[in-house]
């Protein structure tokens, strides 16, 4: 039986409803690299092929970069702003590698520090209770666990997050769909593009602090922003808040189409791969 169509159908739906992001790329954008930046192309990890991060998948996500860094946090801590959506690696000399991340409302829920006590490379999943409970149309079937691979939620690697030696349930993780970057979405925790966790994956120990940033630490160090009808921040400006709620539910609703669209054709690729058994 296949289910891998049907179940990355249903993530990405449920990833990308909150996105408000229709398929083509705000012209206020800057304009998206021509090919993705070195460390984004193609690439073979483990025997999984990852594919390459398409070039506009940047616009409001920038590609890792080592940058000057103002916060107080001593070198090798990972700093989380879900607010801004970045990651921080601080590290030596004032510096930090920053990373850009999607946010799930999991990942909201965290707050202060915690440890990585755990670190997997292709890590299974398997839904907790609650969400089977308040989602069975999209976690039931999957009770028992997936195992690691591209259409695994977690992505090609997980940080797992404890605090007081016991298990959060926050983890830092890659993504099965890139074009939740940079936005916040309904399902998750921390997560980033699969070239990105790799690389954080390989520079981090076990035992790493984490420091996840108050909304009040955020806008002090990186600046007080808002979504554009895209569900990219961009920054606060009253003065565009019903300008953008407009065109974001004329988005909304391309969206729901595209949606619906590639649900279709994930359930019948399903069901001719059933049919043919």
């Amino acid at each position: 039986m296949r289910i891998v169509p049907s179940l990355r159908s249903r993530l990405i739906a449920l990833i990308m409803l909150p996105l408000l992001a229709a398929c083509a790329a705000p012209a206020a954008q800057k304009a998206p690299p021509q090919e993705a930046p070195p460390g984004y192309g193609e690439m073979v990890d483990e025997g999984i092929t990852i594919p390459a991060v398409k070039p506009n998948q940047f616009i409001g996500s920038p590609p890792r970069e080592d940058v000057a860094y103002n916060g107080p946090e001593a070198p090798g801590t990972i700093v989380v702003d879900a607010f801004a959506r970045k990651l921080y690696l601080v590290e030596q000399g004032g510096m930090a590698r920053r990373y850009s991340i999607a946010v799930g409302r999991a990942g909201l829920g965290f707050r202060g520090n915690a440890t990585v006590n755990r670190k997997q490379k292709w890590p299974s999943w398997t839904p907790t209770a609650n969400m089977i409970r308040t989602m069975p149309e999209f976690y039931a079937e999957y009770a028992g666990g997936l195992p690691g691979g591209l259409e695994n939620p977690l992505g090609s690697r997980a940080l797992y997050l404890y605090r007081g030696g016991r298990d959060t349930y926050f983890r830092i993780h890659g993504t099965i769909d890139n074009r939740s970057i940079g936005r916040a979405t309904s399902a998750g925790c921390i997560r980033l593009f699969n070239q990105d966790i790799i690389d954080l994956y390989d520079r981090i120990p076990l035992g790493t602090t984490v420091k996840s940033r108050s909304r009040e630490e955020s806008e002090r160090l990186e600046g007080k922003f808002m979504e554009d009808e895209w569900g990219l921040l961009i920054p606060y400006d009253a003065s565009r808040l019903e300008e953008i709620a407009a065109k974001r539910a004329i988005n909304e609703k391309k969206l729901e189409e595209q949606i619906a669209r590639e649900a279709a054709e994930a359930a019948a690729e399903h069901q001719a791969g059933t049919l043919g058994q």
